[in-house]
């Protein structure tokens, strides 16, 4: 059978999926280096709605241990949390000791939406702006290795990948009102970025921007920066040894009749796995 062809200047499917195997195998060797030597990771993913954020955080995660690396996405504030220190709430949810943090969205959602859309003053803007260098200067300074990571899509892409979110069921929740606007507010989300770029791009945790017109390449891209940016080494995970099944036990299980089963819904599907008999 013929290869398929992939779009102009695209990764191919097969490329890439030989590529993200090899990079998540990387991902678990990082992991366990993180784990043993108690590193501290917080990686940061923002950009335009429908940029690609949400799946590069799925691929980075699919094999790691979520009880060393999980996802920080947090709603949207509640009336006592938007009476506390804007950076308040973040801090709670940062990294121990042999952790990664990845955000989708973080506190720069005060430069990006809360900005745009209004939702805070402009002294409120004007504060974050000169606080969250200072910020991240003493989460950098503490230890903590932050990397903050700007995927960038263009107008006709997003509006693109807006249309097929909006004829699949399954993708559907993933628009909201605040999301479409951003067609409408195009320039003033770019006018936003350029001026948090400004002010937030410092020496200790510099933006990466991550082209993603091509949402394969953004991944392959992102993971295999992210590597080469964690001073990791690899590890041997601890070896596990696989015992021996005690044979002649006294133990009889009860009826399987007494439990309530699953219906065998997977029988009623027809040879080919899919059509119903």
């Amino acid at each position: 059978m013929a290869k398929k062809k992939s779009t102009p200047g695209r990764v191919r499917k097969s490329d890439y999926n030989v590529e993200l195997r090899r990079l998540q195998t990387e991902l678990v060797a990082m992991q366990e280096w993180v784990r043993e030597s108690g590193a501290r990771i917080v990686v940061i993913f923002e950009g335009r709605d429908a940029a690609g954020k949400g799946s590069a955080i799925k691929r980075v995660t699919e094999y790691l241990n979520p009880r060393i690396a999980r996802i920080v996405a947090l709603p949207v504030p509640t009336d006592r949390e938007r009476g506390q220190w804007y950076f308040q709430r973040y801090i709670e949810h940062l990294p121990s000791t042999g952790e990664i943090v990845l955000m989708d969205r973080s506190w720069y959602n005060r430069a990006g939406v809360e900005r745009v859309m209004g939702y805070c003053t402009p002294d409120e803007y004007r504060r974050f702006l000169h606080q969250a260098p200072l910020f991240e200067r003493m989460l950098v300074e503490d230890g903590i290795l932050l990397v903050k990571y700007w995927f960038s899509v263009s107008d006709h892409e997003q509006e693109a990948r807006f249309r097929s979110r909006l004829k699949d069921p399954m993708r559907r929740w993933k628009l909201s009102e605040t999301d479409l606007l951003s067609i409408t507010k195009w320039v003033d989300y770019s006018k936003a970025k350029d001026e948090m770029f400004v002010h937030t791009d410092i020496a200790e945790a510099p933006w990466w921007v991550v082209e993603s017109e091509d949402k394969l390449a953004a991944r392959l891209n992102m993971i295999n920066h992210l590597l080469s940016i964690v001073p990791y080494d690899h590890r041997e995970p601890p070896r596990v040894s696989i015992p021996h099944r005690p044979q002649g036990t006294d133990y009889e299980r009860p009826p399987r009749e007494l439990n309530r089963t699953v219906p065998d819904h997977a029988s009623t599907l027809g040879a080919d796995g899919d059509a119903p008999r």
